[in-house]
C-alpha cells in the first residue's frame, strides 16, 4: 500500500475528545438516568446562591426528588472561585461519601466543582496543592450542566481557581474530573440578565478566536473552532437583544460548546493571559476582563495571526475588505459585537489604577495561556497595551 507524503500541517497527533453530550431544550429530565452511568446513585450537587435565588437550582433538585436520588448540595461557590471555595465544598463531599459530582453552573461552578471532585479523590490534599495534583489519584466522576453559554468547562478536566493567598490564577485538574457527561438544556439559560450573557458570550468568541491563533492549533481544533466562530458571532448579539429567544440561547450554548472543544485541544492566547491576571488584582468578571483587552491584543498580534484572523472574518460570514485586510476587517468586527453588548471598559473602570499595571502585565506574562499566542509578548509590550486601555482607547 502506498503511504501519501506528510504536509506539515497534518502531522500525525492524537486527541481526545471523547464526552458523551446531550444537547436540547429540556434534556436536563434526563439526569437521574445519566448519573446512572457513572455508576453513583447519590449526587453531590455544586452550584451558587444566585442560582439557588433564581429556581435554577430547585429545578434540578426537584428531578433528583423525582426519581429518589438522594442528594447533598453545596452552594456557596463565588463568582471568581478561589481555593478557600474548593477546600470547603470538598470538605462537605467528603462527609457526604461516595456519590458522582453534578456541577450546576456557569464557568466558576463548574471549575471549582473539578476540584472538588479531585480533592474528594486525595483526602490529604488541599486546593493550594494545584499544581501537584496533575498526577494524582483519581477524583470523583462528574455530569456539568452549564447555565451560562461562554466558558466551555464542560469540556476539559481542568479549572482555574484564584489562589488568594499568592494573587494568582491556578490551574487545578486531573483526566478523572474530565466530565463524563455534558448536559447541554439552554432552557436554563433563559433567565441569564443581558450583562451576564454578554460577559460569558465575549468569553466564548474569544475562546474561538483564540484557538484558531494558538500555536497549539490543529485540524481538529481549528474545525470546533471556526464553528464557534460562526454560531457565537451571529447567536450572541440575538441572544443578547432578547433573551427569551430559544434559538439564539441554543445556538450561543452550542457555540459556546464547540470553542470550549477547540480550547482544550489548542490552548488559548495573551488575551486569556491578560484577563486572568485583571481578574487576580481587581475582581473583574473574567468576561469583561477579556473584553477590556480583546481588540488590542488582536492588533498586537495581527501581523503573526494574519491567516488566523483571516479565518475569523470568513467564519463571522464578512464581505471580503477593499483592501484585502482580512485581519483588520476581523478586529472591526470584534469591535461592533463588543460595542453592542456595550462590554468594554477601561481598566480604571475595572478598580485597576496605574500603579498595578507592572503586576498585572509580569502576570500575564506568566500565565501557561500565553505561551501558546501567535506573538510572544514581553513585559513592557504587554505593559503598553494595559496603558493603551487604561484611559479607554
Amino acid at each position: 500500500m502506498n503511504t501519501p507524503p506528510q504536509r506539515a500541517d497534518l502531522a500525525p497527533l492524537s486527541v481526545d475528545t471523547v464526552c458523551r453530550v446531550e444537547f436540547g431544550a429540556g434534556r436536563v429530565d434526563l439526569l437521574p438516568e445519566l448519573l446512572a452511568t457513572t455508576g453513583h446513585h447519590r449526587a453531590f450537587v455544586v452550584t451558587d446562591r444566585g442560582l439557588r435565588a433564581a429556581g435554577v437550582a430547585e429545578r434540578v433538585l426537584k428531578i433528583l426528588d423525582a426519581a429518589d436520588v438522594e442528594h447533598a448540595v453545596y452552594d456557596e461557590v463565588a463568582p471568581n472561585p478561589s481555593t478557600g471555595n474548593v477546600d470547603a465544598g470538598a470538605a462537605r463531599a467528603r462527609a457526604f461519601g461516595p456519590a458522582a459530582v453534578v456541577a450546576l453552573g456557569g464557568g466558576s461552578v463548574l471549575d471549582a466543582a473539578k476540584g472538588i471532585a479531585l480533592l474528594v479523590g486525595n483526602p490529604d490534599a488541599v486546593a493550594a496543592d494545584a499544581d501537584t495534583l496533575w498526577e494524582a489519584a483519581d477524583g470523583l466522576p462528574l455530569i456539568a450542566i452549564p447555565t451560562t453559554s461562554g466558558t466551555g468547562a464542560e469540556t476539559n478536566g481542568f479549572g482555574v481557581i484564584e489562589d488568594t493567598a499568592a494573587c494568582r490564577k491556578v490551574y487545578m485538574g486531573h483526566p478523572s474530573v474530565r466530565p463524563r457527561v455534558a448536559l447541554l438544556d439552554p432552557e436554563l439559560t433563559l433567565g441569564l440578565p443581558a450583562p451576564a450573557t454578554a460577559a460569558t458570550g465575549i468569553d466564548a468568541l474569544v475562546h474561538g478566536i483564540e484557538s484558531l491563533a494558538s500555536r497549539g492549533a490543529n485540524p481538529f481544533s481549528v474545525a470546533y473552532a471556526t464553528q464557534a466562530v460562526t454560531m457565537v458571532s451571529r447567536a450572541l448579539p440575538a441572544a443578547h437583544r432578547d433573551g427569551s429567544d430559544l434559538d439564539a440561547r441554543a445556538e450561543l450554548m452550542m457555540g459556546a460548546h464547540l470553542a470550549g472543544q477547540a480550547l482544550t485541544l489548542s490552548g488559548l492566547g495573551l488575551v486569556h493571559g491578560i484577563g486572568h491576571a485583571l481578574t487576580a488584582h481587581t475582581g473583574t468578571a473574567h468576561g469583561v476582563a477579556l473584553a477590556a483587552v480583546l481588540e488590542e491584543v488582536m492588533e498586537f498580534t495581527a501581523q503573526a495571526a494574519r491567516p488566523a484572523y483571516e479565518q475569523v472574518a470568513r467564519a463571522m460570514r464578512l464581505s471580503e475588505p477593499p483592501d484585502g485586510d482580512w485581519a483588520g476587517a476581523a478586529v472591526e468586527a470584534v469591535r461592533e459585537i463588543s460595542a453592542g453588548l456595550d462590554i468594554k471598559r477601561p481598566l480604571r473602570a475595572l478598580g485597576a489604577d496605574r500603579a498595578m499595571l507592572p503586576s498585572i502585565a509580569a502576570g500575564a506574562v506568566a500565565d501557561a495561556v500565553t505561551k501558546n499566542a501567535p506573538r510572544l509578548p514581553s513585559e513592557p509590550e504587554v505593559l503598553d497595551i494595559l496603558m493603551r486601555v487604561y484611559q479607554g482607547s
